[in-house]
């Protein structure tokens, strides 16, 4: 099951009344790359059929169907990378950290069109 703390959410939520995207789900899509590493990314969006959506308080996540299962274990986070800036980061199930897969990865990338949240 995906999950994210509370300070994400938090986050998300106060990025979302920033964004004029109160009301939208965050998606959540995952896509394993060729060296076996996961790439993350986020953004607000509408509730699709094929969506599994989660509900956090009052947020609610989408994760697409091909990205559930690469989700699975995974616990989206917002912190400190360094003094005064901080970013989210998607924390892989320890199967992933193991070595099958990339350690977390900052959403800050830009490779999702984000939600803003730094």
């Amino acid at each position: 099951m995906f999950s994210l703390t509370a300070t994400a959410s938090a986050e998300i939520l106060a990025a979302a009344q920033r964004s004029d995207a109160a009301g939208l789900g965050l998606r959540i899509a995952a896509r394993q790359v060729a060296d076996g590493s996961i790439e993350y990314g986020m953004g607000f969006d509408e509730e699709r059929d094929d969506d599994e959506p989660l509900r956090f308080g009052g947020l609610t996540v989408l994760l697409g169907s091909p990205s559930t299962p690469l989700l699975d274990g995974t616990t989206l986070d917002y912190v400190e990378l360094a003094p005064g800036q901080f970013d989210f980061v998607f924390v892989p199930r320890p199967e992933v950290e193991a070595g099958t897969a990339a350690p977390a990865k900052a959403c800050g990338s830009g490779a999702c069109g984000g939600c803003s949240g730094g």
